[in-house]
């Protein structure tokens, strides 16, 4: 679900990833970065979100 979330909205995504500072600075960058380049820059920020959400899902895993 956070996946399809990420496509969408990657800083809310990124934000139920448990980054709160790392999502505010997204959204403060991402917002210009679609007015500005026509939403040229928004797959980098999915990809972004995809990686920290690969990365959360391995540190639960390696915890249990």
């Amino acid at each position: 679900m956070n996946y399809i979330l990420a496509i969408l909205l990657p800083p809310l995504s990124i934000l139920l990833t448990g980054r709160p500072i790392l999502a505010i600075i997204v959204f403060v960058i991402w917002i210009p970065a679609l007015i500005f380049s026509g939403g040229l820059t928004h797959p980098m920020f999915i990809i972004l979100a995809w990686a920290l959400i690969f990365h959360a899902r391995e540190d639960r895993r390696q915890r249990f």
